[in-house]
């Protein structure tokens, strides 16, 4: 259902504009016309639910994009269940309740592809929505974006608020996390192949089989995706945003290896887990909407490792 929804002269909050999606968001309204709000974690604890009403009330966004999320790759999902899961819902309830409380004209929730069932039938159609099993690797965070679409449905259903929610699939580009030990998966490939190439290394060694087939989508293209929908959706039924392709691990890492210069072989540690066997998402719903994905894997991921090289000391 279309909703016309121009930001040009709207006082819009990126909610965790400092992150990889806030801050392609802000990139993206940069030519919106529209006021942008943003305050620093240090500034405001989104977990804290007086601070979140305080700082609404004072600033009155009429629009909110909701970035704001505890977010990480299969190890630090597994190993820090409570705070991907009970941080995630202070954040997104705190705001959505308070964007209810002060009158925000329109509201777009952030969610993840992994809030469908680990073995969902490919690609993923938003239908398949709580119809099986999550993976167990990530669904603490599952859980929390779950909810977060929920809370968005039922402000819709019961106070009439413009609340939509956007699945977007697995991301990449500026701003991303390269750290080891908290990344997800193309980040540590481009992290590893880096370092192997500047240090000689003959070989990599990269977790799981190198089967498991991943969709991946450049961040710039997704702030694009979210500014669309947040001037041209209204509808209570979430979006998934992806480019309507997947690629398998191993092809992943041969990619990467070739844009970065690694020259030496892969090996695969069948001991370390797979995740989800495949993360395909149907972009049938935004497709007809009509919006597109742009950017190709190859140019993204070219883009992703210049961005890196020159913020390797900090990313």
């Amino acid at each position: 259902m279309a909703g016309a929804y121009p930001l040009a002269g709207k006082r819009v909050w990126v909610a965790g504009h400092r992150g990889m999606v806030g801050s392609a968001l802000v990139r993206r309204l940069g030519g919106e016309g529209c006021e942008l709000l943003t305050v620093t974690r240090r500034e405001l604890d989104l977990t804290r639910q007086v601070e979140v009403e305080t700082w609404m009330r004072e600033t009155k966004p009429q629009a909110v994009f909701l970035a704001a999320a505890v977010v990480g790759g299969i190890v630090a999902n597994d190993t820090r269940p409570a705070e991907f899961l009970t941080d995630n819902l202070q954040i997104q309830t705190n705001i959505i309740a308070t964007a209810h409380q002060i009158g925000v004209e329109k509201l777009l929730f952030l969610g993840s592809t992994c809030i469908y069932p680990r073995l969902a039938p490919q690609p993923m159609n938003e239908d398949a929505l709580l119809t099986g099993p999550l993976e167990p690797t990530n669904q603490w965070y599952a859980i929390a974006k779950i909810a977060g679409i929920k809370q968005c449905q039922a402000y819709r259903r019961e106070y009439g608020r413009d609340f939509i929610s956007c699945m977007p699939t697995n991301l990449y580009g500026p701003e991303d996390n390269f750290d080891l030990t908290s990344s997800h998966v193309l980040p540590a490939l481009m992290a590893k192949a880096h370092d192997a190439k500047i240090t000689g290394k003959p070989s990599l060694t990269l977790w799981g089989t190198g089967t498991p087939r991943r969709e991946f989508l450049h961040v710039d293209d997704l702030a694009d995706a979210c500014v669309f929908l947040m001037k041209t959706y209204s509808d209570e039924q979430l979006v998934n945003i992806g480019v309507g392709s997947d690629v398998t691990i191993r092809e992943l890492a041969e990619l990467i290896a070739d844009v970065v210069g690694f020259k030496g072989t892969f090996t695969f540690d069948s001991t370390k887990p797979d995740g989800t066997p495949r993360k395909l998402v149907d972009v049938g719903r935004i497709d007809a909407l009509g919006w597109k994905a742009k950017t190709g894997l190859r140019e993204g991921i070219a883009s992703a490792y210049e961005w890196y090289k020159q913020n390797a000391a900090t990313a």
